[in-house]
This record gives C-alpha cells, structure tokens and sequence, in this order.
C-alpha cells in the first residue's frame, strides 16, 4: 500500500460546515437541514468488529444485522479476527449467520491474521487507495467499503450510491418519477463534491425522520 496524506475525518465541526455548505448550493437540502437539523455522525469504532457488523447489514434490516452481531459478541468475546476463527460454522449458523457471510468474515479474518489486511493503515491512505485495499476482500463489495470509510474512517466525500435508504430519500427529495439508479444518484452526487458523504447524512437522516 501507497502511503499517502490521511484525510482529516469529520467531526461536529466540519460536518457543521459542510452542512452550511450544503445548504447554499442546494435548496433542496437547505430545506431538510432547516426543518430537521443537523444529522448524526453515526460514527463507529474503525477496527474489525465494526467491518463483521457492516457485512452483517448487507442485504438485511439493521435490527436483524444488530440482533446477529450481538449474540456474535456474546460468542466471541472480544470479537477479533482469531477469536471469530475458532467458530465452528453450526456456532455461526445458532448465532444467526448465512452459509455465504460465514465465508465473508472468514475470508476477512484470515486476510488480517495472514497479513494481506491492515485495516489501521487504511487511515493513512487517500479515499480510493483505502477502498482498494477494502475491495481486495472477498464478501467487501463496494457498499460494504463505502459505509466502512464513510462511518468508521469519517470521510467526508464518500459516496454509497448503492444503497437503497439513499436512493429512496432522493426520489422524494427532487420529486423523481423513479427511483435512481446507482449511476443517476452518483451524477445527482456530483454537485455535492466535495461533501457527498455529508449529503449522504442528510439524506439518511430525512429518510429516517419522514415519510418517504
């Protein structure tokens, strides 16, 4: 891995004036941040756990992500690439885990353990350089990367066009006649630049707060 300059992560500083930002470039967001208010952060701890919880989430409710990751916690305790390999896969199917996602975080753990994944050097590496590395791995497509650079690494201009809560807050927000595909919400995003992932806080935090 390149090292490079690390990108400063948001805090609630930044975020405010991204927000401010936001808010005179697009009425439209302008118009959520006035009636709802500044998002939460909804940072998370970088690190491994945090990266099995977000594999957990691909493609499931978070309550049903959340109830899995916190019976895996209960198993594994502290939850570490080494203490998930000692799972046998009937343990992984009692605590809730899909044939395929007990491959995924198996694969993740044992690039960490080999060498091949260093996710505390991630931090060091500009947006596409980290998501490279993230790629890398079996199970880590590119919505896994981007909520994992954008909550746990606090970038502030990722942009996870694949997910579905942005893409159904968009439809609303600009009175689309349907919902955007990811190429139609990564060219909305482009004027967001280079605040996408703040755009994408507002926009979670709309979705979450009406309803759409």
């Amino acid at each position: 891995m390149r090292s490079i300059s690390p990108v400063q992560p948001l805090d609630e500083l930044s975020l405010k004036r991204a927000l401010e930002r936001l808010s005179r470039r697009d009425r439209d967001l302008r118009r959520v941040h006035k009636l709802l208010g500044s998002p939460p952060l909804w940072a998370r701890e970088p690190g491994f756990p945090t990266l099995v919880q977000i594999i957990l989430e691909q493609q499931v409710s978070l309550a049903s992500a959340r109830a899995t990751y916190e019976r895996l916690l209960r198993a594994a305790s502290p939850l570490a690439p080494r203490s998930f390999l000692r799972l046998d896969d009937a343990a992984l199917k009692a605590i809730g885990f899909s044939r395929q996602k007990i491959l995924y975080v198996r694969h993740l753990s044992e690039s960490i353990v080999e060498g091949r994944l260093n996710l505390d050097a991630l931090a060091e590496l500009d947006d596409e350089a980290a998501r490279a590395e993230l790629l890398k791995i079996k199970g880590i497509g590119s919505w896994t990367a981007d909520i994992y650079l954008l909550m746990a690494l606090g970038r502030p201009d990722i942009w996870p066009s694949g997910d579905l809560a942005l893409a159904v807050a968009a439809q609303k927000l600009k009175g689309l006649d349907a919902r955007p595909t990811e190429t139609e919400l990564e060219t909305l995003a482009e004027r967001w630049r280079p605040y996408r992932a703040v755009a994408a806080r507002l926009l979670w935090h709309y979705y979450l707060s009406k309803p759409v």
